[in-house]
């Protein structure tokens, strides 16, 4: 039977039930990173396992979220993650190395594996022909003490490619098409594979920008098949032995199909405050423009930043703009500096930060007042920048570069000439540089871990479930498209508390509802109530630890998104919907309400609205595994039993 490149690569790592659509199966993780944001989390929940050594073929700590060092914190945090590292058998990217997705996909990637990442763009390595798949911190640890990593078996969706992309319109413009047909959930439970003859016409960076935007449809992953191109990236980057050739069968078939004619795409940007809020370029254009940021996970390649700093040579930032270049690894920098183009960045006036996601999530770089901020970033959230009131626009860099020099949206077809991106062209070998990266060690007891006084133990969550009910006061209304972002806030003031739940959560909410985390203390926990697409955005499962430590026993939704139901569960809070969407209108906040669950497992339950005097029918979409996890109280109690006590030093 024909199958796709998905089928092809998740039957060879199947290793409980069958591929059928809707059905749950369980598959062997090759590789698997992690990120100092997510990280020291992910490695507290692992040591509490008591495994002595990582099972997988690989696994990786970046820093590269954290690393705004304002005091002790996050500093902490990186010597703890690298002696967790030296112990366990892991590899550690050092700070200022690069970002996480950007060095794997140079360095680690691996046609045809499986990588699972504590961060929600890990699909960026399915550029190179992996299924790489975004997770919270503790099924991260969970693939690292070798258990399967259990998903939906998705629906596999045809993109098929046409033709050749025009000047000045790239991977970026790609992926913005995708959303802007898909929107934000349409993604949802489906895993979408590119195919066609335009595919070839796209390099590794290219296909990864696509891949890596994908996360935003609520996709599972994307992936690109692994053919020539990738052979070539992969002799480029040393590392040609890792190469295999893997494409979908002749006649595959196929859920859904999309045909997208390359040709016929043109500059298009997403608006604030949505990355599926697309629109053309030429549609915007006029808007003035304070601030312009290239780089993220996204946009921070090498070919990326050699066609900014080619626009912009002999040019200077207008005196409006603030323009702000943050290389995606070390491999970038010091190939922009050995061709000169750095200079041109330079001397354009360009602020260079490290290789890091820095302003991507809130570290540093927050633009002025209602001001209008243009970035190669993969999100534009309301706050997400760090200024609640600012218009975060999301655009490739062709478009970011002519944005700076204007100081408003421009298309760069009305800026530039053409025959300038012929200058642009790439190394016929990368410069190999790995010396930021230290390789796992010997590792044992003889290793002492290092935690400092942030660094507090994972918290104990007893059963929320008890007595076949379960009641408490409605503590927030939430509409649509609720992001982790507006549950539990990035930036440079918040994301240090990473490690440290108790003070962490203390800021649950705190953009929506500046009073949460105080309610839900004096009210000793109760219920959230949401719309459409809940839990959007990063894998943060901060945005279900921290509401747990508060309290909360159910979430209740008109529909979620992937990974926050599945942190939700993992930390043994009921993620419920309504079964009729207009009852969400019948709930306030503020409301007392009592869930009868001694029905569980039917998948039907009902919500006594006390206040209201009404019985509202909720429904959920739990499989027998997540039902486990939540009556032991989250999957680390359930897991837990199974490896023993912990072996913490």
């Amino acid at each position: 039977m024909a199958k796709t490149l998905a089928e092809k690569i998740l039957g060879e790592h199947i290793v409980e039930g069958k591929f059928r659509r809707g059905q749950e199966i369980g598959i062997r993780i090759d590789q698997t990173l992690t990120q100092d944001a997510t990280g020291t989390m992910a490695y507290l929940q692992f040591e509490s396992m008591g495994i002595d050594r990582v099972k997988t073929d690989l696994s990786v700590s970046y820093v590269d979220h954290n690393t705004l060092q304002t005091d002790f914190r996050n500093a902490d945090d990186h010597l703890f993650l690298q002696s967790i590292a030296e112990k366990y058998g892991i590899w550690f990217s050092r700070p200022g190395n690069g970002i996480c997705h950007q060095v794997h996909l140079e360095r680690f990637a691996v046609p045809g594996g499986t990588l699972l990442g504590s961060d929600s763009h890990t699909p960026t390595a399915g550029g190179a022909g992996m299924i790489a798949i975004g997770a919270g911190g503790l099924d991260v640890a969970c693939a690292m003490a070798g258990e399967p990593f259990y998903l939906t078996a998705p629906a596999i969706v045809n993109v098929k490619l046409e033709g050749k992309l025009s000047a000045f319109v790239s991977a970026k413009d790609v992926a913005l098409d995708v959303l802007r047909r898909l929107g934000v959930a349409g993604g949802f439970e489906k895993i979408l594979e590119y195919t066609g003859d335009g595919v070839k016409t796209l390099g590794v960076p290219e296909r990864a920008t696509i891949t890596n935007m994908g996360t935003e449809t609520g996709a599972t992953t994307s992936v690109f098949p692994s053919d020539g191109v990738t052979k070539s990236f992969m002799e480029q980057e040393g590392r040609g032995k890792d190469w295999v050739e893997i494409s979908p069968d002749a006649g595959a078939k196929y859920d859904e199909e999309i045909t997208i004619d390359l040709s016929k795409i043109e500059p298009l940007v997403a608006a604030p405050h949505s990355p599926g809020n697309v629109k053309k370029v030429r549609d915007v254009s006029g808007t003035k423009v304070n601030q312009v940021m290239v780089g993220s996970c996204t946009n921070s390649s090498l070919a990326d930043l050699k066609i900014v700093a080619n626009l912009l040579e002999g040019r200077v930032v207008n005196k409006g703009v603030s323009l702000f270049i943050a290389p995606g690894s070390r491999q970038v920098v010091e190939h922009l500096i050995e061709s000169g183009e750095m200079n041109m960045l330079v001397s354009a006036g360009a602020r260079i930060l490290e290789c890091a996601c820095g302003p991507c999530i809130g570290m540093g770089g927050a633009p002025p007042s209602g001001s209008v901020s243009v970035r190669t970033f993969n999100r534009n959230f309301p706050g997400r920048s760090g200024t609640s009131d600012a218009g975060v626009y999301l655009s490739s860099p062709a478009v970011a570069a002519a944005c700076a020099v204007t100081g408003e949206i421009s298309d760069p077809r009305d800026v530039f000439d053409a025959h300038t991106l012929e200058k642009v062209s790439l190394p016929k070998r990368f410069i190999i540089d790995d010396s930021m990266i230290i390789p796992p060690g010997k590792g044992g007891k003889g290793v002492k871990i290092i935690r400092g006084p942030n660094i507090k133990p994972m918290p104990a969550f007893e059963p929320v479930l008890k007595g076949g009910r379960i009641s408490g006061e409605v503590l927030l209304k939430v509409g649509d498209d609720i992001s982790t972002d507006d549950i539990m806030p990035a930036g440079a003031k918040i994301l240090p508390l990473r490690s440290n739940i108790p003070e962490i959560s203390k800021f649950v909410f705190s953009a929506v509802d500046e009073d949460f985390a105080k309610r839900a203390a004096q009210k000793h926990g109760g219920f959230i109530i949401g719309g459409k697409n809940y839990g959007q955005g990063s894998s943060r499962e901060h945005a279900a630890i921290a509401p747990r430590y508060l309290g909360i026993k159910a979430v209740i939704v008109k529909s979620f998104a992937r990974i926050h139901a599945a942190n939700l569960v993992n930390f043994g809070i009921l993620p419920l919907e309504f079964e009729n969407p207009e009852d969400y209108d019948g709930v306030a906040a503020g409301n007392d309400i009592e869930i009868i669950t001694g029905n569980l497992i039917s998948g039907k339950l009902i919500m006594k609205n006390k206040t209201e005097r009404a019985d509202i029918p909720l429904k959920h979409n739990l499989g027998e595994r997540d039902i486990r996890y939540i009556i032991a109280g989250g999957k680390l109690n359930y897991v837990g039993g199974k490896f023993g006590e912990s072996k913490n030093d």
